[in-house]
């Protein structure tokens, strides 16, 4: 296979693994969404990734021509052992409407990349024309190539209740060892992340080293009452309480540079952020970051679409075996159930087991702070766990995930359809309860 010739195989096993993903994305067929007439709107984003290499190693000249993938990773300077791959994160002071999570007080980081405008020649011109307008990054440059596009993905309204636009990944790889200008338009700033700190990586025989995971917090009321009805607002946050969206913590760079701050000071500042720290996503973070009395720099947090891209970036990479990518249960919600086949010495066989939904699936699900509410989302779930289950059984008998298939809209659509009957279903019971509660309380002033 492409992805496993002697050629493709440095002597870095992290520069390894980014070349087998690459090529498996450059031969794997993206699912590409069609826009339905009611909704043409589209977006693209641009996942760029570069080899660093170590700061004091001799350089080669440019070369001529541009090299294929094989090539490349059979350079020196990408397969020496202290080559590091990254890949860059904006943020964005003020988000723009493709990803706006002005409703949370956390740091977040996100993709280069924008909407589709009109004379623009398709996805792919979308997004090195918005990188190169938000970044002043130009990809049609002989430094960079386009390795191919991961899975389209759909942006809906805050409750997934209707279609705003399809957006499309494009992940570019710089082909130079070389730092390339950049001019970001104000309020925006660059973070060049290693890879290897976004999945488990063992080192050693018995020891893997886990990337922090947090969550971020979102208001619940932010999506169902009005933006100027506070007392409204106020109703609902005691009613149906908070949502809790799965994030992947980012140690904070010097914005444009690829220096890392301290790792105490990440940890004092997740300490300060009043909670935002869940132990439940990564039983170990609690005990690793010490309380302190000053407050670090602000920890940036990857999570909701930008998320779920990166993890399906980093399927394609499997960089530890028996390893699962983030240590939270992808579906604790639902807890889908099926036949799953197993194997008994040279025989197979079925058994009933837990269905795990890809975790780049359902980065973008949250879980509520009232248990009742996660209850009513599992009562109501049946069609959601049905797609999951369809989607279970398309990898047993294709082996690969049907492209032709929209499993994430599917999911999407389905799980939100839940949440919307759950929330429905919770509301009319405290109103219930708290009419009960107002006639109990009458009577007993009155008899």
């Amino acid at each position: 296979m492409a992805d496993t010739s002697p050629d493709l195989l440095g002597q870095n096993p992290r520069t390894r693994l980014l070349a087998r993903a690459l090529q498996r994305i450059r031969s794997t067929p993206p699912r590409v969404i069609a826009s339905p007439p009611t909704q043409p709107r589209r977006a693209a984003v641009a996942l760029i990734i570069r080899v660093v290499p170590p700061p004091h190693l001799s350089l080669p000249p440019k070369l001529a021509a541009q090299p294929s993938l094989a090539d490349f990773f059979d350079l020196d300077w990408v397969k020496h052992p202290a080559a590091r791959p990254e890949i860059l994160f904006v943020r964005r002071d003020k988000p723009d409407t493709v990803e706006s999570h002005a409703n949370t007080r956390d740091a977040h980081v996100a993709f280069p990349g924008g909407r589709t405008e009109e004379g623009d020649e398709g996805s792919l011109y979308t997004a090195m024309r918005q990188t190169w307008e938000e970044i002043g990054l130009d990809l049609a440059e002989s430094d960079y190539t386009c390795v191919g596009q991961l899975d389209d993905r759909e942006i809906t309204t805050s409750l997934g209740k209707r279609l705003l636009m399809v957006l499309s990944p494009f992940v570019f790889l710089q082909l130079s060892p070389n730092e390339t200008p950049v001019e970001p338009v104000p309020e925006t700033t660059l973070h060049w992340v290693p890879l290897n700190s976004l999945y488990p990586e063992r080192r050693g025989s018995n020891t893997v080293s886990q990337p922090l995971w947090s969550t971020v917090t979102v208001d619940t009321a932010s999506r169902l009452a009005p933006r100027h009805s506070h007392v409204l607002r106020l109703i609902m946050r005691v009613l149906v309480g908070s949502m809790q969206f799965p994030a992947l913590v980012l140690s904070h760079a010097a914005p444009g540079t690829t220096t890392f701050l301290a790792e105490k000071s990440v940890r004092r500042s997740l300490e300060a952020e009043a909670g935002t720290l869940n132990p439940a996503l990564h039983p170990t973070s609690a005990s690793l970051y010490p309380r302190g009395n000053g407050v670090g720099p602000q920890a940036l947090k990857l999570w909701g679409l930008s998320l779920g891209m990166t993890l399906d970036l980093l399927s394609y990479m499997s960089p530890t075996p028996g390893v699962p990518l983030t240590p939270w249960d992808s579906d604790k919600i639902m807890g889908v159930e099926d036949v799953i086949e197993d194997w008994d010495g040279a025989n197979k066989k079925g058994r009933r087991g837990k269905i795990n939904a890809p975790p780049s699936l359902t980065s973008v699900f949250p879980r509520f702070s009232y248990p009742d509410v996660n209850f009513w989302i599992w009562v109501f779930g049946k069609r959601y766990r049905q797609v999951i289950r369809n989607w279970e059984a398309s990898l047993r008998v294709g082996g690969a995930n049907d492209t032709r298939v929209n499993w994430t809209g599917a999911a999407l659509t389905t799980f939100y359809a839940a949440v919307r009957k759950a929330l429905v279903v919770v509301l009319v019971l405290r109103a219930i309860g708290v009419l009960c509660g107002v006639a109990f309380g009458t009577w007993w002033m009155l008899r």
